[in-house]
């Protein structure tokens, strides 16, 4: 029997032309009807999208799509025309001459086109090119209509908190207009975002949508000048019609003032004291904020490799002690940067040295340091407001700063009140290393049926190493025989041995402190649970019958 054909069919409506849904599930309808229908095929499914359009990337429907011709999921794609499947003809070629490569056909069915067919990519090129230019010429169409209602005064959006839209103006919503007051109001104090953000959740207000207030709407509303009565339209636009990214616009068009359109919230006077302030802050950095713990490096201390700004971070070592960190934000995100954390006490040092005083002095550097760029690992460049640079290389001396007598008596004394024999640290800890991934062999502890407790020592799940778990007390048998000890004693493997490599399920070699090196070499067994008595009451039950029926037989 002939193999059959997987057929699947990509379905789109386009919100820009006015679609409804009732066309999108005719579609689907239609090719699902239809697919099933030919005897020669297999129904491979309908994947949709529902208004969006076919210049953009976000279509889900579509990734699934290639997703499952990817897989071989699929033989053949039907779909209605070119401009469903994409009208950007570069996208539209890539996609199908990928598909061709797999063996995929994909028919359109309005231009009667067949991918795999000889003149099948020269008719797709031009009339991809055609269906490019018309979505290019709705796009400036829908544009031109925008651009004139914004020269008659009328606005592109009509969602705003604080107002509601009665089709001709904004009408004010006296509820959500007195939040709109606390948070001007706020700002002016000095409260920051955040913390009105956690006083908006304390009062159970809702964003415009039902949602959680964030701060990122409230910083919205602070910038907005809809409060003050007024309307600037035109303050962004999208400059490629494919890619629908927003720009702001920033004199490449016209932008209008409406003066007066509607009811105000906020005076023009307090909404402009609010954007110099805004002003202020940004150019002042963290230290603005008031809530926010500051201190002299705030906002100070630049990277040159990513350009985010250095954070401060604490380290922490038991017990009660812990050192300070200066990290860059996107090493401190995980996001690639290579740039090395700064201790503190070594950055104050760098920075006395810079400024020729015997000890770091807050005030002195406030007043003459403007920014320090850290351009690589262990490189630091001092910016005076004078303007004068001065390059600076620093080491590391954290550990030895941290390692004081102090610390080293609190260290004594948790280490006390903590002793190795808890269960947690062992003798054996740190000191077991896989030849294979070089990662130290982790403690595991299993239970048994009997409720006896086991534990071995393995490598870590993520290093898939292959070789069994090194048995506990196999291990102490071992490390007793190397030692030349009748029993395993902690005591004297510590003073004795420095460390052990397990090379395979099968040797064992130990590092002594003398430099000397013994193997040993050692067999994994599988170990079976203990039976309970239960079971083993079972297993005598069966043997019982098992004669019993034996005998019958021989017997007939």
């Amino acid at each position: 029997m002939p193999t059959r054909k997987r057929v699947a069919a990509y379905a789109r409506v386009s919100e820009e032309k006015g679609r409804t849904l009732h066309s999108l599930s005719a579609q689907i309808s239609h090719y699902s009807s239809y697919i099933q229908k030919q005897q020669e095929w297999e129904y491979a499914g309908v994947y949709a999208d529902e208004g969006i359009t076919g210049t953009t990337n976000n279509r889900e429907a579509f990734k699934r799509l290639l997703d499952d011709c990817e897989a071989g999921k699929i033989d053949i794609v039907l779909t209605k025309s070119i401009s469903r499947f994409a009208r950007n003809t570069v996208d539209l070629l890539e996609t199908v001459r990928h598909l061709r490569e797999l063996g995929i056909e994909v028919r359109f069915e309005k231009e009667h086109i067949n991918s795999l067919s000889g003149d099948g990519e020269l008719m797709l090129s031009i009339l991809a090119s055609f269906a490019q230019e018309e979505s290019h010429s709705i796009s400036e169409n829908v544009k031109w209509a925008i651009r004139k209602k914004f020269q008659q005064g009328i606005p592109n959006s009509f969602s705003i908190y604080g107002y509601r839209w009665n089709g001709k103006q904004f009408i004010v919503e006296p509820q959500e207009a007195r939040i709109v007051r606390l948070i001007f109001d706020n700002f002016l104090k000095g409260i920051s975002a955040e913390e009105t953000e956690k006083q908006l959740e304390e009062m159970s207000v809702k964003s415009y949508t039902g949602g959680h207030f964030g701060n990122t709407s409230i910083r919205t509303i602070l910038r907005n000048e809809k409060y003050t009565g007024n309307m600037l339209l035109q303050k962004v636009f999208i400059p490629n019609y494919i890619t629908h990214k927003s720009k702001n616009n920033e004199g490449e068009l016209p932008q209008y003032w409406v003066e007066g359109s509607h009811e105000a919230i906020i005076d023009l006077d307090t909404f402009n004291k609010v954007q110099a302030e805004i002003a202020r802050r940004r150019e002042v950095g963290a230290i603005a904020n008031l809530p926010i713990n500051t201190g002299c490096f705030t906002s100070k201390i630049k990277c040159g490799i990513c350009g985010r700004n250095f954070q401060r971070s604490s380290k922490s070592r038991k017990p009660d002690n812990s050192y300070k960190m200066w990290t860059c934000a996107s090493r401190r995100k995980s996001l690639g940067c290579k740039n090395k954390d700064i201790p503190e006490t070594t950055l104050k040092k760098a920075c006395a040295n810079i400024l020729g005083i015997d000890e770091f002095d807050e005030n002195v550097f406030m007043t003459q340091i403007k920014q320090i760029i850290v351009p690589a690992p262990n490189e630091l460049v001092f910016h005076f407001h004078d303007d004068t640079v001065i390059n600076q290389h620093w080491e590391s001396t954290a550990r030895k700063d941290w390692w004081t007598a102090e610390a080293r008596a609190a260290r004594s004394a948790y280490s006390k009140k903590h002793p190795r024999s808890s269960g947690t640290i062992t003798c054996f800890t740190c000191k077991i290393s896989c030849n294979k991934c070089g990662q130290n062999l982790h403690r595991k502890t299993s239970t048994l049926v009997s409720g006896e407790k086991t534990r071995h020592w393995r490598c870590p799940a993520y290093s898939n190493c292959g070789h069994n778990g090194l048995e506990e007390t196999l291990l102490k048998t071992i490390s007793a025989d190397v030692l030349g000890i009748d029993e395993f004693d902690e005591t004297v493997f510590i003073d004795r041995i420095d460390h052990i490599t397990v090379v395979s399920n099968h040797e064992l070699i130990f590092h002594l402190k003398d430099g000397s090196e013994v193997t040993r070499q050692w067999q994994f067994k599988y170990r079976q649970p203990a039976w309970s008595e239960e079971r083993k009451k079972r297993k005598r039950e069966k043997i019982q019958e098992a004669r019993r029926k034996k005998y019958e037989q021989q017997n007939i």
